[in-house]
């Protein structure tokens, strides 16, 4: 069993252009460098998940957004830590925004069958195999 803290992480499946979904480029700096996952956060204490992706999406990427019907919801355990992870439906409120880089390393809209060419996290990556199989 993962050892440790225990955080509850939100991530969007942010669907722009029919089955083309954003992913993000963590920095340099961060844990996991480089690495690419669906934009998301930590969930604070005293906030629902919905709360907690738009207030993410926001800080991170600069986009208003719509959250929708959640799509999977899984748990991860890393060497000093477990992951909640729960993964949303989510939309752009205006389709002429541009993502920010503030925070990112970089972005793309990708399809789902595209993902494999990106090198996600374990959770992320668990999360992407799971959307393919209920995709085919």
């Amino acid at each position: 069993m993962g050892a440790g803290r225990h955080i509850r992480v939100v991530g969007a499946m942010l669907e722009k252009d029919t089955g083309r979904y954003l992913i993000t480029q963590r920095r340099p700096e961060a844990s996991l460098p480089l690495k690419w996952e669906f934009p998301g956060g930590r969930v604070r204490d005293g906030e629902t998940d919905s709360d907690a992706l738009v207030r993410a999406i926001k800080d991170r990427l600069g986009l208003d957004i719509f959250v929708d019907a959640k799509a999977t919801t899984m748990q991860h355990e890393y060497e000093d830590y477990t992951v909640d992870f729960a993964v949303f439906h989510c939309r752009l409120k205006d389709l002429k925004q541009d993502v920010s880089h503030a925070k990112v390393n970089d972005h793309r809209w990708v399809q789902l069958g595209e993902m494999g060419n990106y090198e996600f996290p374990d959770a992320d990556a668990r999360t992407v195999d799971f959307l393919l199989e209920a995709d085919g």
